[in-house]
């Protein structure tokens, strides 16, 4: 069997490494670590709720099933916003939102917050909240909020949107909508949000 021919090996010490490395402009880039996929990692609990909704999602009265999700909004020059939305799943009204420049998970709270606070006395006792399996969702302190409120959690199955379409159509139907492509600032973005949320709950026909 005949061998390959190889290069006979060169030894270098480092430091003329270093100067050939200067010398042609040589980099070795590396990544950089994904802050969101470490944040992922942080939250991560093994909690995944039972699918109790099952797409029933006209079957109850208002306010006895609220659907949640998160979706991206990009404005301006590649940025970037998140917004989290509550929303009956019986009469198609946004119960409440929050938007932030990051996906923490204290958004997601957040608009639980609002809607304990703005509807709470008027709940349906066994409320069922229904969301996907995201990261915030499986979080303690999302489990823990909702708990203690008494509100009792659904999941969709993974990667299924189906399971929660309405929540996807709001989204799909918003982004249609909007323009925050002259957005030059987050500020901005919320004062659009906000004035399409008040014509979506107080104006548009349902």
């Amino acid at each position: 069997m005949r061998l390959s021919h190889m290069e006979p090996m060169v030894v270098m010490n480092v430091k003329k490494i270093r100067r050939l490395i200067d010398k042609y402009g040589l980099k070795c880039p590396i990544r950089k670590a994904n802050p969101y996929r470490r944040m992922a990692q942080a939250m991560k609990t093994s909690h995944i709720a039972l699918n109790l909704l099952n797409r029933q999602f006209r079957v109850y009265r208002p306010r006895k099933v609220l659907l949640t999700g998160i979706t991206y909004l990009f404005y301006g020059n590649h940025k970037k916003a998140y917004l989290s939305v509550i929303m009956d799943a019986y009469t198609k009204q946004t119960s409440s939102y929050a938007l932030s420049e990051s996906l923490e998970v204290d958004f997601v709270l957040e608009t639980v917050n609002i809607l304990l606070s703005r509807h709470k006395i008027s709940l349906a006792a066994e409320i069922l909240i229904n969301s996907d399996q995201g990261v915030q969702y499986t979080s303690l302190k999302f489990i823990e909020i909702i708990k203690n409120a008494e509100i009792r959690q659904s999941m969709s199955r993974r990667a299924n949107c189906w399971d929660n379409v309405p929540q996807e159509s709001f989204f799909g139907h918003m982004k249609d909508k909007i323009d925050l492509d002259g957005c030059n600032s987050f500020t901005r973005v919320i004062v659009i949000i906000d004035d399409w949320m008040d014509y979506y709950n107080n104006e548009r026909y349902q």
